[in-house]
């Protein structure tokens, strides 16, 4: 197992947006922890996202407060455990600065919902009849991996594999948690949403590559030299 724990590239802005995440992320968690099992069930029911209710249109399973179709939105700030919140946060905390840093702070806040949005959708497609309530951040921040690998693909990232510690390109590393979700996948491994992830990681990849072709080269070599 490759447990990422930090990267190599500096930053020359601060992450606001990153820690305004981390920060929104942990306090929702801390509340549902607070609501106990039930008032848990009942909040990630009503604002997170059920595919059923997406691909029929109807607010029939869990009535939610707010309209339908904004669960695409909240359910990216829910999480369904410690682990959860943890390696998502962690994951969001090394790659993110990087890319906040490259888009801007209001950009990478809009592409971090953007990818968000578009892995919750792939997962509505491919459970079109799901009433289990999706949640998560792990599309938007597989957005952020799929950036992170069309922007640095040879930053080192310092990672604990097993009992040791190595440093080794991003490419590799993101390579390979990206081949996992494919396999994961494939395989139809259950209650993890896959195809978020895949989705979210491939749109932040094309959206990124899409942006370089806007911006001038050496503005991305400073980071990745």
């Amino acid at each position: 197992m490759m447990i990422p724990l930090k990267d190599d590239n500096p930053t020359y802005t601060a992450p606001v947006f990153v820690v305004m995440i981390i920060v929104i992320n942990i306090g929702v968690f801390v509340y549902t922890i607070l609501l106990g099992d039930v008032g848990y069930n009942m909040f990630t029911s009503r604002f997170g996202a059920i595919p059923f209710e997406m691909m029929h249109a109807t607010d029939a399973i869990s009535p939610t407060p707010i309209p339908l179709y904004f669960t695409l939105l909240t359910s990216m700030f829910i999480h369904g455990g410690w682990m959860h919140l943890g390696g998502n946060m962690l994951y969001l905390w090394i790659f993110g600065n990087n890319i906040e840093d490259t888009l801007g702070h209001f950009r990478f806040f809009w592409f971090y919902l953007l990818c968000g949005t578009i892995a919750t959708v792939a997962h509505v497609v491919s459970e079109p009849d799901g009433v289990a309530p999706m949640v998560g951040a792990s599309g938007a921040i597989a957005g952020v991996l799929g950036a992170y690998l069309a922007v640095f693909p040879n930053s080192r990232i310092l990672v604990l594999f097993f009992y040791f510690f190595l440093r080794i390109p991003a490419l590799i590393v993101l390579g390979v948690w990206f081949v996992i979700q494919l396999m994961n996948a494939s395989d139809d491994v259950g209650g993890v949403a896959w195809y978020a992830h895949i989705a979210g990681f491939v749109a932040g990849y094309v959206l990124m590559r899409y942006r370089q072709r806007k911006v001038p080269v050496e503005v991305y070599e400073r980071w990745d030299s």
